[in-house]
């Protein structure tokens, strides 16, 4: 653990079968005015927007509703959120749904008493946020962003054609999250499995990087084998009740920065598919699925050590008789077989890319890498092999 950190994360968790029952007791810490994000009908279908209703009713609530947040939460979308918060003086923000909901919940958080523009900001400028910030609690209904645990927003500018992602500071967490693995029994087995997918991808961006052995990558090795097992099952059986609190907890611990102690991190593979999704408005977990093993054969040379412990620990591949690059590539192809497992696209053509779009992409994703520094020339040929 060679590099300095300071951990603070102020999300207070209610986990399983019983968590709703934790929520009169969060809402008696907050004023009377309540905005109530969510996304277009499924909480309504299942009945928990009935149950959220009746609690908020009963707790002497007086509620303003934000609906149809899109899976790429918009701009536009969160200055109405902004507006809503000021004109109704909303003392909380109570997101139900999944990542996108939180994350444009958190957004509106940060936004509505913001001076000037906060797209410039905030998600372009990463300026200090100086402004009142609404407190936000969610209800979790679909894993994999972690967004219930941390402090990050996601928002696509259509104006723009710009999907930016910031983590804010601690304070824009949620101040309480609830999460019962039931309610994701619902969701779509194409949402289940993006919803994996980018829980592993997360897991990935911070593996990656670094040569030390430390404690960090341990946790993320163990987190791995979890989710690899869980996912497994759940495919068999959606509604296994262990599976799916397990794919919970891990998307959950996948991101709220315990994973990312003590190390450089990448991230360049989420920058990529951002903007994939702001050209596409793909799902996210599909988006990065297409994008990781062009790109991790793309740079595994530069890290191959931890290549080789990726296939040997999380994949548990006999490398005895195997060069350190034959190593390295088996478990690459032990990642692009898990994604066909998990029945996700394997190409760009697949969800609807065209080829003009590729150039546009690689020259608005945003620069960076972990064991190999991308430039847009390195980003363009990631990008052609996903063709």
């Amino acid at each position: 653990m060679n590099l300095d950190f300071t951990y603070d994360n102020p999300t207070r968790i209610h986990f399983g079968r019983t968590a709703l029952s934790h929520l009169k007791e969060e809402l008696d810490g907050y004023g009377e005015n309540v905005l109530l994000v969510y996304g277009r009908n499924a909480i309504k279908s299942m009945g928990l927007y009935d149950e959220v209703i009746k609690i908020l009713t009963e707790s002497g609530k007086r509620v303003t509703e934000l609906s149809g947040i899109k899976s790429n939460p918009t701009y536009r979308q969160l200055l109405e959120g902004a507006r809503l918060v000021r004109e109704n003086q909303i003392d909380l923000i109570l997101a139900v749904g999944g990542g996108s909901v939180i994350d444009c919940a958190k957004g509106i958080s940060l936004s509505a008493y913001c001076e000037g523009d906060p797209w410039q900001r905030y998600w372009v400028n990463f300026e200090p946020v100086d402004n009142q910030i609404v407190p936000v609690g969610c209800i979790l209904t679909m894993a994999g962003t972690a967004s219930e645990m941390n402090g990050g927003s996601v928002i696509t500018n259509e104006d723009e054609m710009i999907k930016g992602g910031r983590t804010y500071p601690a304070n824009v967490n949620p101040r309480f999250s609830i999460l019962n693995p039931e309610y994701t029994f619902s969701v779509p087995k194409r949402q289940m499995v993006s919803g994996i997918f980018d829980t592993f991808s997360h897991l990935m961006e911070q593996y990656f990087t670094g040569e030390d052995d430390n404690t960090t990558d341990y946790i993320i090795e163990g987190v791995m084998e979890s989710l690899i097992h869980s996912a497994r099952i759940a495919l068999k059986n959606p509604e296994d009740y262990e599976a799916r609190s397990n794919l919970m907890w891990c998307a959950t611990m996948g991101l709220n920065k315990i994973t990312g102690l003590s190390k450089a991190q990448d991230w360049e593979v989420h920058m990529i598919e951002h903007q994939l999704g702001a050209y596409t408005d793909c799902p996210h977990g599909e988006g990065l699925a297409i994008i990781s093993v062009p790109y991790y054969r793309y740079i595994y040379q530069n890290g191959m050590d931890k290549f080789v412990r990726f296939a040997k620990r999380v994949w548990g591949i006999d490398t005895e008789q195997m060069s350190k690059d034959e190593a390295a590539l088996a478990g690459i192809e032990a990642l692009s077989e898990f994604i066909r497992e998990l029945g996700l696209p394997t190409t760009l053509r697949e969800i609807g890319t065209t080829e003009e779009m590729l150039p546009k992409i690689a020259a608005s994703s945003v620069k960076g890498g972990g064991y190999r520094q991308m430039e847009e020339a390195d980003i363009l040929q990631v990008l052609k092999a996903c063709w």
